[in-house]
């Protein structure tokens, strides 16, 4: 068994946020008789799962799906791919924006000259889109 400083130390995450994993339902540490927290290493194990898997991307809601289909034998690994190219799919579509961002940016800076003229092309188009 384990208190909420070790468990933390050993699943690389603040005690804070292990607390609020528990104020959600995510986990579910035992309680001693003096109401301390005290942490099986199957809590841990569960801990790192949705770490690595909100390292992805993953939504606490989506780890939720995941930690119940992984505790499920009987889980069908469609459901958990079908699961992962949904967030792949908005991924992709983050990176696209992204992508989009960035080639308008480097446009607008390409076409400023940076000098000590005032004329400003990037602060034209910030006020064209913020007005029109």
């Amino acid at each position: 068994m384990m208190n909420i400083g070790e468990v933390a130390i050993k699943s690389g995450l603040p005690a804070k946020t292990i607390r609020y994993y528990e104020d959600i339902g995510l986990i579910r540490p035992d309680r001693h008789d003096n109401g301390y927290r005290l942490f099986r290493q199957t809590h841990l194990h569960q801990l790192m799962f949705v770490a690595r898997a909100r390292s992805l991307g993953f939504s606490i809601d989506d780890c939720r799906v995941l930690l119940a289909l992984y505790d499920d034998d009987s889980r069908a690994s469609a459901q958990v791919k079908a699961l992962a190219q949904d967030h792949l799919a908005q991924i992709d579509a983050k990176i696209a924006g992204l992508r989009a961002m960035r080639d308008t940016l480097a446009d607008l800076v390409d076409a400023c000259h940076g000098d000590s003229r005032p004329d400003c092309p990037i602060l034209k188009d910030l006020a064209a889109k913020h007005h029109g």
